[in-house]
């Protein structure tokens, strides 16, 4: 399989994945940006290989016949989002609204989100894919969707 058509298998999985879909929608990233920050940052990985922009411009999903200065612009924009949102998070730290009680759903969910990422990953792991594994990965699933929706609605 080609280099292109892995990457972008990899890509509409991971970006039509129903978590990630709700965690984008609401991130400070636009769907193009988060694409190509995820190229930029992981495309390498999978290509065993380091990459010229060029090349990482035409692993897009969508508009794949870009420039590498649009691809680097939109990289730029992300970066900047990505950079702005950490520095959200220090200010809440540094201003002690961290330690309040009032983020403990949001705590929660970050909880339940790194037990649906290490059932993924166990469940990728071992051939035998057991029903009950997999059940399990689904009830973390709807739970995270469910507690997502109800963080991010007014």
């Amino acid at each position: 399989m080609k280099l292109k058509d892995s990457v972008q298998i990899w890509l509409a999985s991971s970006l039509n994945d129903p978590v990630s879909k709700i965690l984008a929608k609401n991130s400070h990233l636009t769907l193009i940006q988060l694409e190509t920050f995820l190229i930029d940052a992981l495309a390498e990985n999978l290509a065993g290989k380091s990459l010229t922009y060029d090349e990482k411009a035409n692993l897009r999903l969508i508009k794949a016949k870009i420039s590498r200065g649009a691809f680097n612009r939109t990289l730029k924009q992300a970066k900047d989002n990505v950079i702005k949102s950490i520095y959200t998070v220090l200010l809440l730290g540094y201003l002690g609204v961290l330690e309040s009680t009032a983020l403990d759903p949001y705590l929660e969910i970050a909880n339940k989100l790194q037990d649906y990422v290490a059932a993924h990953k166990n469940l990728s792991n071992n051939e035998g894919n057991s029903e009950n594994h997999k059940k399990l990965i689904e009830m973390i699933r709807e739970e995270l969707e469910t507690g997502l929706k109800t963080l991010s609605s007014p």
